[in-house]
């Protein structure tokens, strides 16, 4: 067969006119199909078609991850009423506390209270001594005094220079006087021959020296009155602030003996006798009785939802936010409650309640329960378990406000759907959950 084949290919083609050319050799020979090539090439376009296909769908469905339906928490969509609060655990502490500080620093020779006695203002607490700060004060007390009997006699002496100036014009001007009148007789009896010309000039120069005396006395006294003003003025001054020295002095004397600045239970009080108290040292405190508030520390993310006044709730008791502190440390602010109407008996300064802080009013919306999710994703996106509960699917939504209970849904849920709340860490990259329960 071969051979003829080759021969029919190889064989000239003659035309009518006789020249031979060599379009017989251009003739297409048709091969035959056998039956397995058929279906050869129908599996292998069926195998392109399903791969095709397959990586078509993993395109579409992104990562799926099989996951035990057992170990993961399923929560439905509901509609209801959203609580805007949050939890806030706090500390029972007083209203006002005034610290016990040693003024001056003594070994403690008397204890006359113990520690949580209820006192009064002005009961005697601990008593302390110092012999340094004795010494100083009557060291104190002696310069004060000399400096007091120095001042005394600068007064003193100003007084009799005072009384000198006031003799001196009291016998300036009775020379004067006396002259004027011996001035006016003498210049009577010149003319009649009975007084030289010469004593009569004597004594007018003498009622004239007299005269000039007088006005340098007055300016002396003038100036003199002036400068002893100022002098005492300046003496006084100095004298009450010497007083005053020497009573802060005799102040801290009496402050070895502590005593309790206002009415309140004693706390913190842990002396012993024969105990070296420094100077500045805290003794304890005074706390005010039957008056208490509640600090706690919140959460920076709702640092732009809390304020001044609003409400708490502890045991079906008010509370307020009264004060907040603005410092941040550690992610947490601080707040101070104080008790609107009454406080709750039995409480204790230190004891740890738990309270409930609104923040916002009740409004109607669709909730999921809050879940760890939420600390995964942020509240951006969530796994929604299908109808045959097959499988979950990611889907973005968008999440508002939320308390330990419940999520406020914004969009992207319907009520009545189901959602993955567990938390997400193991699967956070995955498009799909296929849900068995191997």
């Amino acid at each position: 067969m071969n051979n003829s084949l080759k021969a029919v290919q190889d064989k000239p083609t003659q035309t009518a006119a006789g020249a031979v050319t060599g379009a017989g050799m251009d003739r297409k020979v048709e091969v035959k199909k056998t039956k397995w090539h058929k279906q050869g090439a129908a599996l292998l376009a069926g195998a392109a078609l399903l791969w095709f296909a397959f990586n078509l769908s993993q395109q579409g469905s992104g990562k799926v991850l099989a996951v035990n339906s057992e170990r993961i928490v399923v929560s439905q969509v509901t509609s209801g009423t959203f609580e805007d609060f949050i939890p806030v655990r706090g500390r029972v502490a007083p209203a006002k506390t005034v610290f016990l500080d040693a003024i001056e620093g003594g070994r403690v020779e008397r204890i006359l209270v113990e520690d949580g006695t209820e006192l009064k203002a002005g009961e005697l607490i601990v008593e302390l001594s110092n012999a340094s700060l004795q010494l100083n004060v009557l060291g104190n007390e002696a310069r004060v005094a000399e400096q007091l009997n120095n001042m005394r006699s600068i007064e003193l002496s100003l007084e009799q220079n005072r009384l000198r100036h006031k003799s001196n014009l009291i016998d300036i001007e009775y020379q004067i006087k006396l002259l004027t009148r011996q001035l006016a007789r003498e210049e009577e009896l010149v003319a009649s021959g009975a007084v030289s010309k010469s004593q009569f000039d004597d004594t007018r120069d003498t009622l004239d020296w007299y005269k000039n005396r007088l006005t340098v006395t007055l300016e002396s006294q003038a100036s003199d009155t002036r400068m002893q003003e100022e002098q005492l003025k300046f003496l006084k001054q100095t004298s009450q602030r010497l007083e005053s020295n020497l009573a802060i002095s005799r102040q801290n004397l009496e402050n070895m003996n502590v005593r309790a600045p206002v009415d309140g239970k004693l706390s913190g009080f842990n002396v012993e006798i024969g105990q070296s108290i420094g100077r500045g040292e805290r003794l304890g405190q005074i706390d005010t009785p039957n008056d208490y508030k509640v600090t706690a520390f919140i959460d920076e993310f709702y640092l732009g939802r809390v304020d001044i006044g609003q409400s708490a709730t502890f045991d079906n008791y008010a509370l307020e936010i009264n004060k907040i502190y603005p410092q941040v440390q550690n992610g947490q602010f601080e707040v101070d409650f104080r008790f609107v109407d009454q406080q709750p008996t039995g409480i204790r300064r230190g004891q740890t309640v738990q309270t409930r802080l609104t923040l916002g009013d009740a409004s109607s919306a669709l909730l999921i329960p809050n879940g760890a999710f939420y600390q995964d994703t942020g509240g951006n996106w969530v796994f929604v378990v299908t109808a045959d509960g097959s499988e979950a699917v990611k889907r973005n939504v968008r999440l508002g406000r939320r308390n330990n209970q419940f999520i406020e849904v914004i969009e992207g849920l319907e009520e009545g759907e189901s959602v993955i709340t567990s938390p997400y860490s193991s699967y956070q990259d995955m498009q799909r959950l296929s849900l068995s329960s191997k």
